[in-house]
């Protein structure tokens, strides 16, 4: 962390020389005016006295987990609110959206092997799965429940009993770190366009697989009365992959409780049962559904502009997570990255002709939900593509949601027109090693929310560091595993592409207005 800092105190001095020397604030090629003396200052604000780590450690440490729906998320939402108007921002608000359904906690969890020795058990329930009502002491079988021949053959066996649904996966050497950045050679492949289709198609021959399977597996359970389903958790080394198993709807047919266990603790009981020794497990889950409101929100706040106060610049990133660590790099890193670029905006005192507004998304999870909800409410409606009269005002959406890792480059979303606009935005930061410019798209995050119906929405290029190994979805999602120097580095550089934004003459360009939605053949789904 250290190094990091250190190298980004060495680039802000380089860019003080550069900006007292720079007599026509023009970079490289490009026409594209870029304010050197404006970029020092949010370097100055953000690398010397930043809060990024401070927020980042109130929405984990403090209100994380925060699934949407839960206790957890209001309280962090309403914190950050409290913030933003510290910092002086306007019109900031929780802003409701739904429904979304019921929300969902875990508020108990403990796991033991009794018999044939004790042992102490990692594991997680699924969200929006039901609790043990008080702790339950049972013998463990193992089912594997992978068709109707598999249901009828243990039929009136499992009543009362922890089903270990899944074979023992073996588990090997990480022979290779875990952790790493971005090469030269990795951004120089990423930055070429791809041509032709991603592949044939088709997939492996045979049949579809039954869709109707798992909600057959569900309900038998259900009669069967099992006490838990458990399973072994995607990863390794004390890292558990969990999600959700269960319905926001409170009206879908039950299910039954179901855990993710560490895979050497679920390994080690089956182990245990391929000997024919009796297991014997002990387990108190305490899990609340709510109900009483079925709306989310959106975390809202504003700096707003001067003479093209009219038109709108946005940045965001999704403010849920899921619920076994605290949901720090996925996505309190984004959540705070971009409070933090508002603090900057506001502190630094830097004239802004358009309004800057920030949207913190629930639902991102379940669906992009939050963001989707906010854009159909304010801009347009991607099934019509009709339009509202803020979709002409709108400038661009900046969003960060791949983790902690530094930012490299920018994915153009396809669109052309505004590759040289970023990358003269780019040149300072170059030192910092931002260089990279892609015409690819990146998915599974919310500016494809805004992209859906035609508006400018923009994902950064960022190191994987550990995203995809160890922190996303996982019980080690946690705020150690943020690193400070990139954070810092991150809001400065989204502080000065939005600052960019608001002040450039025109509005950002826009790829041609898409297609509406095609809307789903229920007939066919039915």
């Amino acid at each position: 962390m250290r190094l990091d800092i250190a190298r980004s105190r060495r680039a802000l001095a380089a860019l003080a020389l550069v900006a007292t020397a720079a007599a026509v604030p023009l970079l490289g090629q490009s026409q594209e005016p870029v304010d050197l003396q404006a970029i020092f200052k949010i370097k100055d604000e953000g690398l010397q006295r930043s809060k990024v780590m401070e927020i980042t450690s109130y929405l984990t440490d403090v209100y994380g987990p925060r699934l949407t729906g839960s206790p957890n998320i209001r309280k962090a939402g309403e914190w950050a609110i409290k913030e933003m108007q510290g910092w002086g921002l306007a019109n900031t608000k929780l802003e409701p959206w739904g429904p979304f359904g019921r929300g969902w906690s875990n508020d108990r969890f403990v796991a033991h092997m009794t018999a044939p020795a004790t042992a102490t058990l990692i594991g997680y329930p699924k969200a929006w799965t039901p609790g043990t009502n008080g702790p339950v002491k049972a013998d463990a079988i193992f089912a594997a429940l992978n068709s109707d021949r598999d249901l009828d053959t243990f039929r009136g066996k499992l009543k009362g009993k922890f089903v270990l649904t899944s074979a023992a996966r073996p588990v090997t050497p990480h022979f290779e770190p875990e952790g790493r950045r971005y090469t030269d050679d990795e951004l120089a492949a990423r930055a070429r366009q791809q041509v032709g289709p991603g592949g044939r198609g088709g997939g492996p021959g045979g049949p579809p697989p039954d869709a109707n399977f798992a909600t057959r597996r569900t309900a038998f359970l259900v009669s069967e009365g099992v006490a838990a389903t458990i399973e072994p958790g995607r990863g390794d080394g004390g890292t558990v992959f969990v999600q959700s198993g269960g319905s926001r709807t409170a009206s879908d047919p039950p299910t039954v409780p179901q855990i993710v266990m560490a895979v050497e603790h679920y390994n080690r009981l089956v182990r245990i049962l391929d000997k024919k020794i009796p297991v014997t497990l002990e387990l108190d889950v305490k899990n609340t559904f709510y109900d009483s409101d079925l709306n989310a929100f959106t975390v809202v706040g504003e700096i707003p502009g001067t003479d093209k106060a009219d038109e709108l610049v946005m940045l965001g990133a999704h403010f849920d997570s899921w619920h076994t660590g605290t949901g720090a790099t996925d996505n309190a890193a984004g959540s705070a990255v971009m409070m933090e670029a508002m603090r900057i905006l506001k502190a630094t005192g830097l004239r802004l002709r358009r309004t800057v507004r920030i949207g913190l998304w629930s639902g991102e999870e379940q669906g992009l939900l939050g963001s989707r909800a906010y854009v159909t409410e304010h801009f347009a409606d991607r099934n019509t593509m009709e339009t509202r009269p803020a979709h002409a005002k709108f400038s661009g959406y900046f969003n960060v949601d791949n983790g902690t890792g530094a930012i490299r480059g920018v994915y153009l979303q396809g669109n052309e027109a505004v590759a040289p606009i970023f990358r003269a935005w780019m040149e300072p930061f170059a030192n910092l090693g931002m260089t990279t410019l892609t015409i690819r798209n990146t998915g599974g995050t919310d500016h494809q929310s805004y992209d859906a119906v035609g508006l400018p929405g923009f994902q950064f290029i960022q190191d994987p560091i550990e995203y995809d190994s160890r922190t996303h979805h996982s019980s080690m999602d946690v705020y150690d595993r943020v690193q400070a120097g990139d954070m810092m580095q991150n809001a400065v550089i989204v502080a000065s592409f939005v600052y960019n934004t608001a002040n450039r003459a025109d509005l950002l360009p826009r790829k041609p207005m898409p297609k509406p939605a095609p809307r789903p053949n229920t007939a066919q789904a039915r």
